[in-house]
């Protein structure tokens, strides 16, 4: 299980969002034992940032009867209720505004958490009163005062649909939806019908927990380290066809992570299991699919003249491993242990010297 502090950096980095110890410190403090309540504190202290700062504004469309037209005319809705006879119309127009998507996605996020039972009780008051304050300045402070419960949280499937209609441009707005995301993915309907929610303990989630590791690995290396150039690669098959369609039925092959330097090329796959080793026929054995993959990278990669070529595969660990090293088609391949249950320092420095 990854300890609660080393969350925090996996989704720091993973979110593109520089740490922040005093939040940490805050999160260590809070009595619970699940990551809920550390995406709680990080949710409530962004949202207090934003309000102290001032709500950003943008154009959003609007839809109004009026007597004026502006913007696009919604005709058939205008027919349909009889304003043209009044001199009126339905129009369609941009208006600038707080009153976004993505904040009405953030207020109803920390409406559900502030009925969450297994926050504690300052911390759900806390979220209450901070989604008041922000329905107040999106001029709702009066439906949100009178509601005897607060609107519950976005579906995944709707903040999905947010980000592909209008995805944020901001880095400090795509923070605000990722973290509305991951709560809405954690988040399961109670037995009874109180309307609440309760969360599950994603860390147990070994896909979602795979997705977070990978983007936190390749994240890391872009802003702590200069030398290599990183990014998620695809590499061609050095393949031949009788039939020139056939090649499109071949796999992709992505890295998770590449760093690339003049003088050397590391291609780190990156694999959420408890351990790198398993029981096989009574003995212990690496997870051959994982090392397959590697070895087809490896062998199709076309690495520039000077460039030496290698692989990782990264699993997390709860302990000190000492790392296995191979040397397979000619490359040098190492399959190394991350030991999570150390202080971050240790962490990130067991990182870069990887890639020494």
């Amino acid at each position: 299980m990854v300890p609660v502090a080393t969350l925090y950096y996996f989704l720091c980095y993973a979110w593109q969002r520089l740490p922040e110890p005093a939040l940490l410190r805050q999160a260590e403090a809070t009595p619970f034992g699940r990551p809920l309540g550390l995406l709680a504190q990080v949710l409530l202290r962004a949202v207090r940032q934003r309000l102290r700062a001032g709500l950003p504004q943008q154009f959003e469309e609007q839809i109004a009867a009026l007597g004026v037209l502006r913007g696009r005319v919604m005709l058939s809705a205008s027919v349909g209720r009889g304003l043209l006879a009044q001199g009126r119309a339905v129009c369609a127009f941009e208006e600038l505004s707080a009153d976004t998507a993505l904040h009405r996605v953030v207020a109803a996020t920390l409406g559900g958490l502030a009925q969450a039972a297994g926050l504690p009780a300052a911390l759900r008051r806390d979220l209450h009163q901070t989604e008041r304050q922000l329905r107040q300045r999106l001029g709702a402070g009066a439906e949100a005062d009178n509601a005897a419960v607060s609107p519950a949280a976005p579906t995944a499937a709707a903040l999905a649909a947010l980000r592909r209609r209008s995805p944020p441009a901001a880095t400090d707005d795509l923070f605000l939806l990722n973290i509305c995301e991951l709560i809405a993915e954690v988040a399961l309907p109670q037995p009874t019908a109180t309307g609440r929610r309760r969360f599950r303990d994603f860390r147990r989630d070994p896909v979602l927990m795979a997705r977070i590791f990978e983007q936190f690995v390749r994240n890391f290396y872009r802003r702590e380290q200069r030398r290599y150039r990183v990014f998620a690669e695809t590499i061609a098959w050095q393949a031949e066809a009788a039939h020139a369609p056939d090649m499109a039925l071949l796999p992709t092959m992505l890295t998770d992570t590449t760093l690339a330097a003049p003088d050397r090329k590391i291609i780190l796959d990156t694999k959420f299991y408890a351990a790198a080793l398993r029981p096989r026929y009574n003995r212990l054995r690496l997870i051959a699919p994982h090392l397959y993959q590697l070895y087809a990278y490896l062998q199709n990669q076309r690495s520039a003249p000077g460039q030496a070529l290698e692989g990782v595969l990264l699993y997390p660990g709860l302990a000190p491993a000492a790392p296995l090293a191979y040397t397979l088609g000619g490359h040098p391949v190492r399959v190394v242990t991350l030991n999570l249950n150390q202080p971050w320092a240790g962490i990130a420095a067991d990182l870069l010297g990887l890639v020494e």
